[in-house]
């Protein structure tokens, strides 16, 4: 039964679902959603869930939307549960057209075509001529039984063999060429078969229905593997290699305690076929191409948390990284991926070769969630010790992958995520230079600020020395003006705090950051009356309280204009700052100044290095005892 797309979409469109599957299933609301005990399996627990166009079974795999939830549980065809569901939506389903009539046999030839040459390279394979490609097969550790399963073959080393053995059956050149098994040329005529001197893959749609071949050639030629072209039948962006076999073993139920059958996307035909020989019936490959979106929605219908394998070599990162930004703007909370880098230099099947099955269950299983990677793959060639280009280039590209993210929701938690991974692994990356009053004797000579004399090229490796109280104090004062985060989080994210001080931190930053306005910027006031409401969402009120009342700053009592006194926020804050971390703020004192010498800055510039002159200049008159 042929039916034009949109007839169908707007058939799921008009029969919500969780009112159709409430009639066979009991459910209750969770959140936005539905769930139940699945009525495909016994089970007590729920693991069956309902979504706004698709139910999945979390416990045997079930899943799919209106249309196939009436085929499954009424034992229904596609066509009967059709007209079911159009008779209950008040639709009436078309008749095909005399053309989805024609193409639809035209199809089903295209099919003949593929299935006829099929059972030429199957009994090829076994004769004397294609006797180099079994041989290659065997040596690559696969059983009769899996080479049968699989269909595989050989193509002649001759040309026109394939042409020659059609023939008898009424198979012409161009229905060959229209099956994607020969060329055409530039006039639109059959040039030259396409298979030859290779083993034969044969690619099969969801169904199992033959689509297209893929091939392998022996020896030294290229490609080395080859993929039939786009056909009526054959769409590689539609289409994941091994899928037909896969999603039954995703979706079937698993004895009690069996382990999960696990989605595995590796590179090529050989690893597929290897992994499904070693027991991984999940595995499946795209053809030729990076991940669409198109295989992803696949997958998805099959599975919750797919695991994308990739080589650890830079070619397999820059390919992972182009799967995730693939992926950003389709995951949701039901949706996810995991992601696999493999040793370099190793495939799946060399693995199964080389570090047995055992080997190969571990590194699936130490696969990780697509949130976790991300910041790995996104800050791949930052150095450990970044320079604010660096680290502003570097988190601009973490908050632009969390935008991808269409669930709001959801890409709030990434965001969230990617930057405390970013605040943790790059505070305090830079070597402290020692403490108190290491660099505290000298002066500058010049006019204005006293200046530390210092030479920036003998720097120790020793570390900061610092209280708690000082470390509150510096929380206190962003706490109390937001503001200051802006302008002095670099120096903060450097500095290893108390773990209830970084979730603080953590929190501030990722606030100051969304508090900007559409022109990029924030207004101070009533901000950090928004910044407590905002911790108090988070469960950080309490932790933020404790900050407040522990540091007794100044600040708490009044609060000077930051533009004019002598005592503004930052002032203050960078004065607390040298207490903690003495020797690298008055290193970065000097290098900014000599760069202000020699460059000059813009007035913003200007008054943020001014305040942190400031506060080393108050420092230098108090441990010289002048006022």
């Amino acid at each position: 039964m042929s039916l034009d797309a949109a007839f169908l979409d707007e058939l799921r469109a008009r029969t919500p679902l969780a009112p159709l599957i409430g009639r066979r299933v009991k459910l209750t609301r969770s959140g936005r959603n539905w769930k139940g005990c699945c009525p495909f399996h016994g089970e007590k627990t729920p693991s069956f869930y309902v979504y706004d166009d698709h139910f999945h079974c979390f416990g045997c795999g079930a899943h799919g939307d209106a249309i196939s939830f009436v085929m499954q549980i009424e034992g229904k065809a596609f066509p009967e549960a059709v007209d079911t569901l159009a008779a209950e939506a008040g639709l009436t389903v078309p008749r095909p057209s005399p053309q989805a009539r024609e193409e639809a046999a035209r199809q089903r030839t295209l099919g003949d075509v593929l299935e006829a040459a099929q059972r030429i390279y199957t009994h090829d394979l076994h004769q004397p001529a294609g006797r180099p490609g079994l041989d290659y097969l065997r040596r690559r550790g696969l059983t009769d039984e899996t080479i049968a399963a699989f269909g595989l073959g050989w193509a002649s080393d001759r040309r026109n063999a394939l042409v020659d053995a059609l023939k008898p059956h009424g198979i012409t050149p161009e229905a060959m060429a229209e099956a994607g098994l020969m060329r055409f040329d530039e006039q639109g005529h059959p040039k030259g078969e396409l298979f030859w001197n290779r083993v034969t893959f044969p690619i099969r749609d969801r169904r199992g229905d033959l689509v297209s071949f893929g091939g392998r050639i022996l020896g030294d030629g290229q490609p080395k593997y080859l993929n039939g072209p786009e056909t009526a039948l054959y769409s590689k962006r539609r289409l994941l290699f091994g899928f037909d076999r896969a999603r039954p073993a995703l979706r079937a139920a698993r004895p009690k305690g069996a382990p999960p059958v696990e989605a595995l996307v590796v590179e090529g035909y050989m690893d597929v076929i290897a992994l499904h020989q070693a027991g991984f019936t999940g595995a499946v490959a795209p053809l030729g191409t990076a991940m669409t979106p198109e295989q992803l929605e696949i997958l998805w219908q099959a599975t919750s948390s797919p695991i994308l394998c990739f080589d650890g070599d830079a070619a397999g990162r820059r390919a992972a990284i182009r799967a995730a930004e693939t992926a950003l703007p389709l995951i949701s909370a039901e949706r996810g991926l995991r992601i696999c880098l493999l040793p370099e230099g190793e495939d799946p099947d060399s693995l199964l070769q080389h570090r047995g099955r055992e080997a190969v269950a571990t590194l699936f299983d130490q696969a990780r969630p697509l949130a976790e990677m991300l910041f790995d793959l996104l800050a791949e060639g930052t150095p450990a010790q970044p320079t604010p280009e660096q680290r502003a280039a570097l988190r601009g590209r973490l908050t632009q992958a969390a935008a991808k993210i269409e669930d709001k929701t959801l890409g709030s938690e990434y965001r969230s995520s990617l930057l405390d991974r970013f605040f943790q692994t790059y505070r305090q990356k830079r070597p402290s230079y020692g403490g108190g009053k290491a660099y505290g004797g000298g002066r500058s000579g010049k006019a204005g600020p006293a200046l530390p004399d210092i030479s920036l090229g003998a720097r120790a490796e020793i570390p900061f020395s610092g209280d708690r109280g000082s470390l509150e104090k510096l929380t206190d004062l962003v706490l109390r003006y937001p503001w200051l985060a802006e302008h002095v989080g670099d120096a903060w994210c450097r500095l290893a705090l108390p773990e209830d001080l970084t979730d603080l931190r953590s929190a501030i930053m990722m606030f100051v950051e969304e508090d900007l306005d559409a022109e990029g910027r924030f207004h101070p006031e009533d901000m950090h009356v928004r910044l407590m409401q905002v911790l108090a969402i988070q469960g950080l009120s309490e932790k933020a309280d404790v900050v407040i009342r522990a540091s007794c700053s100044p600040t708490a009592e009044r609060r000077p204009d930051p533009a004019t006194s002598d005592e503004s926020p930052e002032m203050q804050w960078w004065h607390f700052y040298a207490n903690v971390n003495r020797a690298e703020f008055e290193a970065d004192v000097v290098r900014d100044t000599e760069a202000w010498t020699r460059n000059g800055m813009d007035p913003e510039e200007w008054d943020r290095l001014k305040s942190r002159i400031d506060a080393l200049s108050g420092l230098r008159r108090m441990e010289d005892g002048s006022s």
